[in-house]
């Protein structure tokens, strides 16, 4: 069985001497390498490799960034007198609940870390209050009931819920864990939580994501995760039938401006990591899907010329390799 750390260590260097299969993954690899040491108690190489997450990232308003600050914090809380330190970093990502839907889930699970699930309910109350147009009066004002009427609440579709909702969801846990008393706010997670799930219910059976594996991402990911061979198919070539399938079947239906997504295991995982979600979810994996269709690099267009490079990567033309696979 391999070793954690040694596979946080063999992540890192992967992303330091530039063999990530995706350059842009180097900062989810370094998270998770993060993310491995910080759950085996190596707090000193946590934060190391936090540090050169954040470095890697292009951005501090990236959604991963702000993920791996949290990590660092929940990793400050463990190390004796930095516990300021660790509420600094939080208070700075507090903005990111009204605007990005990881930050509710990552932010209040490195509050809890620290012993403060209170502020954690504090916080994510009051970003919901925020986006619902409801703020309270003052403190130490009257404790009455607001009544104010409820506006009509847009989740998205079932693969990119909005912010309100991962909100309210994340509310309604740290309440629960708190055994605070059901609230107006923790019914309306419930009925949004339904209609999510009914939302997704009426789309079985339809368009399966379209997360395509490298070669050598398909054969690890199957290593990591042998359960997810019923989803992405029992040996590349499978894989790849089952996508260009798909597609065909997409492009009958009138689709247009195809394209498969370039995944990566580091990748997929990091962004479970920011939901606390597991990879068998198919809902974690659309999440993904939709991470990646925002970013122009990990596109692959869909189809290729009959005779050019297939889109999957082999070297082999594309009516010698992938397009047959279609009939098949």
């Amino acid at each position: 069985m391999a070793d954690p750390l040694g596979v946080a260590a063999d992540l890192a260097d992967a992303a330091q001497q530039d063999r990530l299969e995706d350059p842009d993954d180097a900062g989810d690899a370094l998270t998770l390498a993060a993310e491995i040491a910080e759950i085996r108690g190596k707090s000193d190489a946590a934060l190391r490799y936090a540090d050169r997450a954040l470095a890697a990232y292009p951005s501090g308003d990236d959604p991963r960034a702000g993920f791996a600050r949290a990590l660092r914090a929940r990793t400050l809380f463990q190390a004796a007198g930095r516990e300021d330190e660790a509420m600094a970093e939080l208070t700075a990502l507090r903005p990111f609940l009204l605007i990005q839907p990881d930050a509710p889930a990552y932010v209040s699970a490195a509050l809890d870390s620290g012993g403060r699930s209170a502020i954690a309910e504090r916080w994510l109350s009051e970003a919901v209050d925020t986006l619902l147009g409801e703020r309270a009066t003052a403190a130490g004002a009257s404790a009455q009931a607001i009544t104010a009427v409820e506006p009509p609440v847009e989740v998205g579709p079932p693969e990119s819920p909005g912010v309100l909702f991962f909100l309210l969801q994340q509310r309604h846990r740290v309440r629960r864990d708190l055994n605070l008393p059901h609230d107006r706010h923790d019914d309306l997670a419930d009925r949004l939580e339904t209609q999510l799930v009914r939302r997704a219910a009426q789309r079985e059976g339809g368009q399966q994501d379209l997360l395509f594996w490298p070669r050598a991402e398909f054969d690890r990911l199957l290593a990591e995760h042998p359960a997810l061979s019923e989803a992405y198919g029992p040996d590349w070539d499978e894989h790849r039938a089952r996508l260009e399938k798909e597609l065909v079947r997409l492009a009958s239906a009138g689709g247009t401006g195809l394209s498969v997504l370039s995944a990566t295991v580091a990748g997929l995982g990091a962004h479970a990591s920011r939901l606390n979600g597991d990879l068998a979810d198919p809902q974690i994996r659309a999440g993904y899907a939709s991470e990646l269709a925002a970013r122009p690099g990990a596109r692959i267009p869909w189809p290729p010329e009959r005779n050019d490079p297939c889109w999957c990567g082999s070297g082999l033309k594309y009516k010698k390799d992938c397009l047959p696979r279609s009939r098949s």
